[in-house]
Parts: C-alpha cells; sequence; structure tokens
C-alpha cells in the first residue's frame, strides 16, 4: 500500500499530536502553522490545563479520556518529559446541583476512582477551600495537570524526530478538494497536494473555513495567577479545583513550581472574540473583580491580588460539543474544531483519532456524538 501524504494545518493543542500520530503511522507528513508550536497566541498556553477523568456534563467522554490516559503514557515515555502530573481534582459545589448530580452519577456509572468529600472533612483536609453550607466534594483521584506548551512543542518535535516537517510561520490560506480525491492546500509560497489534510486551526476556524455549516464562537479567555499570603505547609495535598454552581463557577492549578495558584472562570464569563487576529491582552481592573471575590470567598489563604495575568482564545460551539470528522461533501479533509472545554486533556486522543479518519476513512473510538457526519447545521 502507497503511503499516504497528509497536511495538518494548525500544529497547537490537536494538531501537535495529530502530526504525532500520523508520523508514528508512517505517514507522509506535512504540518504548518502561522507561528510555531508551543505559541501562547491562541487557545493553547497559560501554563497548566487541568486533565481529569471524571466528567461534568456527558459521561460520553469518558472513553475517550482513558484513551487519552494511555497515550500520555506514552507521550513521556517516548520522550522522557514529564507533561502531565497527576495531582488529583477536587470538583466542589452545592450538594443539589444538577452538575454535582451528574458528576456523581458518571463516577458511578463508569467506575471511576474517586472519592466523596463532605464540607467538614474538606476543611480539614484541604484547608486551603472554603466551601458554602450544603456543598459537596468528589476527589478525581486520576486527575492533575498537563504543561499545554511543553507538550505541544514536545508533540511537535516528537513528530519531526519520526518524519514529519512542520513550515513554522506559514498561513494556510485555503484548503480544497480535488476532484477525484485528495486535497490542496494553499500558502503564500504556493499550493501543494496531499492525498488528505487534518485542518485543526483553533480559532481561525472562521477565517480558514467561512462556509463551514456549524459555528464555532471564539471567546477571550482569562487567567490569573495568586500568591498565598504564607508559605504552603510541606506535604499539603495541593489538587487542581473546579467548583460549580454560584454566580461565578470557576476552576484552579496549582503552579508546577507550587508557587501560585492560577485561576479560570466559565465560559459564560468570556468575552466574544470578533477576529482572532486582533486579541485584546490587556486587562482591565474591573475584569479582575470576579477574580478576587473568588479568592476571598473560597481560597482563603491567597492574596486577592494577581501576580500575573494571561489572555487566551477558546472556540465553543453552539452545543459545546466539539466537532471531528469529515467536512461535508469531501471525505479527505478532517475536521477537528471547537474544544474548548475538552480539549487539552482529550488532545492525544483526538490526534489519534485524527490519525485513524485520514489514513483509514474510520476509528473505532466511539466519536458518533461528537462527529461531523450526520451533524444539523448550525
Amino acid at each position: 500500500m502507497a503511503r499516504k501524504r497528509v497536511a495538518v494545518v494548525g500544529t497547537g493543542t490537536v494538531g501537535s499530536q495529530a502530526a504525532w500520530r500520523l508520523a508514528a503511522r508512517g505517514a507522509e507528513v506535512v504540518a504548518y502553522d502561522r507561528f510555531a508550536p508551543g505559541h501562547d497566541r491562541s487557545a493553547a498556553g497559560g501554563e497548566t490545563r487541568v486533565f481529569r477523568s471524571v466528567q461534568t456534563d456527558d459521561g460520553r467522554y469518558v472513553p475517550l479520556v482513558r484513551h487519552a490516559d494511555a497515550l500520555w503514557k506514552q507521550l513521556q515515555a517516548e520522550t522522557g518529559r514529564e507533561l502531565r502530573r497527576l495531582t488529583g481534582c477536587l470538583f466542589m459545589g452545592p450538594a443539589d446541583d444538577s452538575e454535582m448530580r451528574t458528576v456523581m452519577g458518571i463516577v458511578a456509572e463508569h467506575g471511576l476512582d474517586h472519592e466523596v468529600i463532605d464540607a467538614e472533612a474538606v476543611a480539614k483536609r484541604f484547608p486551603q477551600f472554603r466551601l458554602d453550607h450544603g456543598d459537596l466534594a468528589v476527589l478525581d483521584r486520576r486527575a492533575g495537570f498537563v504543561r499545554p506548551e511543553l507538550t505541544v512543542q514536545t508533540a511537535a518535535r516528537r513528530a519531526e524526530e519520526l518524519g514529519a516537517r512542520i513550515r513554522r510561520y506559514t498561513p494556510v490560506r485555503e484548503v480544497s478538494p480535488v476532484a477525484g480525491g485528495g486535497v490542496e492546500v494553499r500558502t503564500d509560497s504556493g499550493t501543494e497536494r496531499f492525498d488528505a489534510a487534518v485542518v485543526t486551526p483553533g480559532p481561525w476556524v472562521g477565517d480558514l473555513l467561512p462556509d463551514l455549516p456549524w459555528e464555532v464562537g471564539v471567546y477571550r479567555a482569562v487567567s490569573a495567577w495568586f500568591l498565598p499570603d504564607e508559605d504552603h505547609q510541606a506535604g499539603e495535598e495541593r489538587p487542581a479545583f473546579i467548583r460549580r454552581g454560584g454566580a461565578v463557577p470557576f476552576y484552579g492549578i496549582p503552579s508546577p513550581d507550587g508557587l501560585s495558584v492560577k485561576l479560570g472562570v466559565s465560559q459564560a464569563h468570556h468575552r466574544p472574540v470578533d477576529d482572532p487576529n486582533r486579541l485584546e491582552r490587556t486587562v482591565a481592573p474591573e475584569e479582575l473583580e470576579m477574580f478576587s471575590e473568588i479568592v476571598r470567598r473560597h481560597l482563603p489563604g491567597l492574596n486577592p491580588d494577581p501576580v500575573r495575568l494571561g489572555v487566551f482564545m477558546e472556540g465553543y460551539t453552539d452545543s459545546t460539543r466539539p466537532l471531528v470528522g469529515p467536512l461535508p461533501g469531501s471525505d479527505d479533509i478532517i475536521l477537528l474544531a471547537g474544544f474548548s472545554g475538552q480539549g487539552f486533556k482529550l488532545s492525544p486522543a483526538m490526534g489519534d483519532i485524527a490519525a485513524d479518519l485520514a489514513l483509514e476513512g474510520r476509528t473505532t473510538q466511539p466519536i458518533d456524538f461528537i462527529s461531523t457526519l450526520g451533524r444539523t447545521a448550525a
């Protein structure tokens, strides 16, 4: 069987993993990026992202997380780099909240390694958190954080070691099907032909595919880092955490060096981005008020004044479920987009699925609920 030539458009969260998985299977891979792997101008960045086995909205992601879990181990073993650290993740919220009930149902259905902790026990075991009356916590033991910039660069470098070529600072202007099969990729330097293309454009999906029948909204997400008032105690458990319910749901991740805590808020509190090429990176003082209020109310021991800020972009579909699969009318163009909220923890699995679809035209992974096939247009 002839060796397939596959383009990867975008080497960010998912594209870098797709390049690795395609190259590992012997494909001739040419990847393109408008910047370079590991840059902070789109959706990847911010030092850490949450990895979790417990899902807060849809148990159908659990098998995909398990597949990703195995590939995280494999990529770390192949490269000798710590890309993921399992510290646990604490889900907190009102016991009668619908999302907390969903969490409890998912952990029971899938037999996930977890621990249910009441508010009194949380106060003793995790004094860095303050729960409200009637709150409950669920500790996901198979959870922690991923290092996004390091992961993207590491996956891209591994792909290159396996023979992939990455064309840095080369924006793709058009990806189009060819009559009779195949794909053409046009850049400012010319047009190249491939057997298939994996398109992972992140926030630029609307620019590259203006006729896409599904909408992917792009939003501006702010992250803020806070220092403790006092040194953390030696041996203190420091899991990642997610809080549901209340006016502003939020999440947090202790930094890899243990010096600070990064906070982010839910997508409902992110501002829309009209042009991904003109992201507003300055954070206004009024945008920080909700972060400071979160710290004062729920995170005793942290200084409510942030020491660092970061601004990134996220992409969401109307259903919040990502788009995975061929473009309508073009089986050779495989789209992966709208992953925010699910992207980083799943990224090795999504890269592997992209390789399945580009090389075999199918996958054995359970993606029917996120597949583009048969999906209703927006």
